[in-house]
């Protein structure tokens, strides 16, 4: 089996392969950085240790003898999805959402105008997103959007120089907040509080920051009957409610920032001023409607304000990138799949042999450890697909062959014993400020550490 993309999807797809006891299986994991785990190292906010001590259980997958990790191997440049068909009995999709999904307004993409996804790469020490340009010289910000990540984002923003050195963030992220000018966020929904997508533990995280205070307007709470109902249904729903409930009772304490919540807005345009960067967005009022599904959906009213920011954050969500040669879902931008089997829109069948798990399956949602019954089910289907003798067991060329034509190539192939030498640098010198690591964010430099530079 191949599995493209070592996040935790592919990791818990690898896991349920190798724990069969029906099928005697080989899994080689793929993935483009030298870096394993995906979103763990490159998404979780690095003031989450807790949630990253889960590439502890990944790792242990990795330990099985059957088990390959082949890293610094891309896709489509050092290796194509027909040389994986003819290498592989099967191959498994698990390369998440990496790309994100734009507002779609006048302004988008001026400077200091950046996509969340950018700024958590950055900030995380994602190879890809090192050399980003965030602009932190102005006083004000804004995140739009009300999940996970837009709370990471500003709770990110307003984290103390104290409170980041303690973390695994690169030292030239850490840098550039501590001398941040940045000292007010304003988190806007376009929904209400009741559809908010955040979780009540990142809200709190919010309310417990050393040197900010949240401030929420509190005839932004009171509810529809639909939302109301909403919250009654969801206990979720009703820690969050409580949470802002508190908060706009406390107000302002003083604190040196602060982060103020908006609800039922959405960005109209990004306005620029006479050099071209950011210095305000047009804000427009929504109004809550209850569709016909019982869901509640925004309505703009056409009354509109000003906020002015130096920054905007757009944090609406993620979306898979397309893979050469695999079919894909442009409107759901997944991999076109049913139940995790790839299916070909053109042809209206399934492709044999192939599958698809984690984010690029389902899309953005769902909590890292989901998606470990996620895979296993994706799995099962690849079993009895096997089983059924729909791959008619056909003879592979040596599983080496692969090695053997990416050095041809000249790749540099990170294996997982390369990493763990990554890691122990990383460790060490994260250990040098009392930090769990301090991260290599540099591919070439990666390289270079373990011999395999150019």
């Amino acid at each position: 089996m191949a599995v493209v993309g070592s996040g935790p999807a592919g990791f818990y797809a690898a896991e349920s392969l190798l724990r069969n006891t029906e099928v005697p299986v080989e899994v080689d994991v793929f993935d483009r950085l030298p870096t394993p785990y995906g979103l763990v190292r490159g998404g979780v906010a690095p003031d989450h240790p807790k949630i990253k001590s889960v590439a502890r259980v990944l790792e242990r997958t990795a330990e099985r003898p059957a088990f390959r990790f082949l890293g610094n191997v891309k896709l489509g440049r050092d290796l194509f999805v027909e040389e994986l068909r003819s290498h592989y009995h099967q191959v498994v999709y698990a390369t998440g959402n990496e790309a994100d999904r734009r507002l779609g307004i006048p302004g988008e993409g001026i400077p200091g105008s950046t996509p969340a996804t950018v700024f958590v790469g950055w900030y995380n020490g994602h190879p890809d997103y090192r050399p980003a340009r965030i602009r932190l010289d102005a006083e004000r910000a804004a995140v739009i959007g009300n999940g996970n990540v837009a709370v990471d984002s500003a709770r990110i923003l307003m984290r103390t120089p104290a409170e980041l050195a303690a973390t695994d963030m690169p030292a030239y992220a850490r840098e550039a907040l501590a001398a941040s000018r940045v000292r007010e966020v304003w988190l806007l929904g376009r929904r209400g509080p009741a559809q908010a997508a955040f979780t009540p533990q990142e809200l709190g995280e919010l309310v417990d920051l050393a040197d900010t205070d949240l401030i929420v307007d509190p005839s932004d709470l009171e509810l529809d009957p639909a939302s109301e109902a909403e919250v009654a249904a969801s206990p979720q729903k009703q820690k969050n409610l409580a949470l802002l409930r508190n908060a706009a009772a406390r107000g302002p304490t003083g604190k040196g920032r602060v982060v103020h919540l908006r609800f039922c807005v959405s960005p109209s345009a990004l306005v620029a001023d006479a050099s071209g960067s950011l210095c305000a967005l047009t804000l427009e009022r929504n109004r809550l409607e209850v569709l016909p599904d019982g869901s509640v959906a925004s309505q703009p009213t056409g009354e509109t304000e000003t906020l002015e920011v130096g920054l905007a954050l757009s944090a609406i969500g993620y979306a898979a990138d397309p893979i050469p040669g695999v079919p894909f879902d442009e409107r759901a931008r997944l991999v076109a799949n049913v139940e995790g089997r790839v299916f070909d829109p053109g042809t209206g069948r399934v492709v044999p042999n192939e599958y698809v798990v984690g984010w690029a399956r389902t899309g953005a949602r769902g909590l890292i450890g989901s998606h470990r019954t996620g895979s296993a089910e994706v799995v099962a289907r690849m079993l009895d697909d096997w089983k059924g003798g729909t791959d008619g067991h056909r003879e592979l060329p040596p599983r080496e062959e692969i090695d053997v034509r990416l050095a041809r190539r000249g790749v540099p192939v990170v294996g997982f014993s390369d990493w763990k030498r990554l890691d122990e640098v990383e460790v060490a010198r994260g250990a040098l400020r009392g930090a769990p690591r301090d991260k290599i964010a540099d591919v070439q430099a990666m390289l270079d550490l373990l011999g395999d530079g150019a």
